[in-house]
C-alpha cells in the first residue's frame, strides 16, 4: 500500500502471495505468516518512492521472497468484496499466478503494475485495466445478464473460462466449461457485482421482510478495521489478506461443487426427464433414480426440451431412512413458492394420521408449507404424487 506522507520518506507496501491452486494449497497458504511479503521502499530526502535512487529492503516472516514477478494493483484503504475476490481470481490464472498485490491510489505506482483493478478509472482488458467507477462505464457480463459489473465481474468475464477449464481439466471451448462458467457467474459472482454497484435484487419499493447481513459482501465488509481500531498499514494489509482468503475459499468451494457434483448430475436428470412417462403418463412426475442435485438442472432442461406440461413433483429416495420423498418443484430456482404444493389437508400431518387422510399406507410426513412429503415406500410416494395431481384436477388441492 502506498501512502503519500508529509514526511522525509514514503513507504510503499506490496503484497506478493503464493499461488493458490487447490483447496489444500489455499488452506496451507492462508495459515502461513509468509503469505504476505512486505516490501518497504524509502528514499533519502523527498525523492519519488519508485525512482531509481530509492533504497529497497525486502523481508518476509519465513525468508526468501526477493524475486520480483508480476504485480497487480488495487486501491488501499477501505476494501470491498469485489476487489478482494478479483485479486484472488486473477492469481489463479497462468498470466498472474505469482503476482504481488500492490495496494495504492498513487497513479504513478499503478502505472507500473501489470494489471490494475477497482481503481485507476480505466477499463481496457488489452492492457489488463479493470476499473468500473469511471463515468460512462456500463458493462455487463453478456449472455443475457444485465447487471453492471464490478471489478470481480470484470476479472471473471475475461479470465473465468480459464479458471473453470483448469478445474474441469478441459479446453476452454468445451461445452461443459461454458456451462459451469455461466452458472458460476449467475450463482456466485453476479451478486457481488450487484451489491458493489448498489443494485437492488428486486424491483420493488416495499421493505424486506427480514434482513440478510450474512452474505459474502457483508462479511468481507466487516473485516475492515473498525472505527475504534488502529488503522495502521499493517492492520489494513492483514485485513485485506483475510478478505482475499475468505472470498477465495468460498469461490473455490462453489466452483468445485459445480464441477464435481452439479455438472455430473445433469446427465442423470436429463435421462430421468426423458423417461418420466414410464411411471406416470401425465409427465408431471419425475423419478430421480440416483439422487443428485436436480433443482437447477430440471428447470433448465424443461426449457431446452420444451417440456409441457411442466413437472410438478420429483420423487427420490432418502439416503438415511431409505424411505421416499415427494418434493414439489419451485416456480423458479431459489423460490419458496411451489408450482403445485401438496394438498392443504395433508400439511402438518404425520405417520398414521397422514395415512388415514391420504388413504395411502406408509405415510411419514407432509411439511406445513406443502413443499415436501414422505412415504416409507416408492409405491406410496408415487401414489401421493398421483393423488395430489388428481385433487388438483378436481380442484380440491
Amino acid at each position: 500500500m502506498l501512502r503519500s506522507l508529509m514526511l522525509s520518506h514514503v513507504t510503499r507496501r506490496s503484497i506478493p502471495c503464493a499461488p493458490l491452486r487447490s483447496s489444500s494449497a489455499l488452506s496451507a497458504v492462508a495459515r502461513s505468516p509468509s503469505w504476505w511479503l512486505f516490501q518497504r521502499c524509502g528514499s533519502a530526502g523527498h525523492e519519488d518512492p519508485v525512482s531509481t535512487g530509492s533504497f529497497c529492503r525486502t523481508f518476509a516472516a519465513l525468508g526468501g521472497g526477493d524475486k520480483m514477478g508480476k504485480r497487480v494493483g488495487t486501491h488501499n484503504g477501505t476494501f470491498h468484496c469485489d476487489e478482494a475476490l478479483g485479486c484472488f481470481m486473477i492469481r489463479l490464472t497462468d498470466k498472474f499466478a505469482d503476482a504481488e498485490i500492490v495496494r495504492t491510489r498513487d497513479q504513478q505506482v499503478l502505472d507500473t503494475c501489470d494489471a490494475v483493478l477497482d481503481v485507476g478509472g480505466v477499463y481496457d482488458p488489452v492492457i489488463d485495466r479493470y476499473d468500473h467507477h469511471q463515468r460512462g462505464f456500463d458493462c455487463s457480463f453478456g449472455h443475457g445478464f444485465v447487471t453492471k459489473l464490478s471489478s470481480a465481474g470484470l476479472i471473471y468475464k475475461h479470465y473465468g473460462q480459464e479458471i473453470v477449464a483448469k478445474e474441469l481439466g478441459l479446453s476452454e471451448d468445451h461445452p461443459d466449461v461454458q456451462r459451469v462458467f455461466l452458472t458460476m457467474y449467475k450463482s456466485f459472482v453476479e451478486a457481488i457485482d450487484g451489491v458493489d454497484n448498489g443494485i437492488n435484487q428486486y424491483d420493488t419499493d416495499k421493505f424486506p421482510r427480514y434482513v440478510n447481513d450474512t452474505h459474502l459482501s457483508a462479511r468481507v465488509g466487516r473485516l475492515n478495521p473498525g472505527w475504534m481500531d488502529e488503522k495502521t498499514p499493517e492492520a489494513e494489509d492483514e485485513a485485506f489478506r483475510k478478505a482475499m482468503s475468505l472470498t477465495g475459499i468460498e469461490f473455490l468451494q462453489s466452483l468445485r461443487y459445480y464441477a464435481r457434483s452439479w455438472l455430473p448430475a445433469r446427465s442423470i436428470v436429463a435421462d430421468c426427464v426423458a423417461d418420466r412417462k414410464e411411471s406416470n403418463k401425465s409427465g408431471e412426475i419425475l423419478i430421480i433414480k440416483q439422487y443428485c442435485p436436480w433443482k437447477g438442472h430440471l428447470i433448465e432442461l424443461e426449457k431446452e426440451l420444451n417440456v409441457d406440461p411442466t413437472i410438478k413433483y420429483v420423487l427420490y429416495e432418502d439416503g438415511r431412512s431409505k424411505g421416499w420423498r415427494v418434493q414439489a418443484v419451485s416456480v423458479s430456482p431459489g423460490s419458496f413458492e411451489s408450482r403445485l404444493p401438496l394438498p392443504s389437508t395433508w400439511r402438518g400431518l404425520r405417520d398414521d394420521e397422514l395415512s388415514r387422510e391420504t388413504g395411502i399406507d406408509g405415510g411419514v410426513f407432509v411439511h406445513m408449507s406443502g413443499f415436501i412429503g414422505g412415504n416409507k415406500t416408492f409405491e406410496g410416494a408415487l401414489a401421493m404424487a398421483e393423488k395430489a395431481l388428481a385433487m388438483r384436477d378436481s380442484q380440491t388441492v
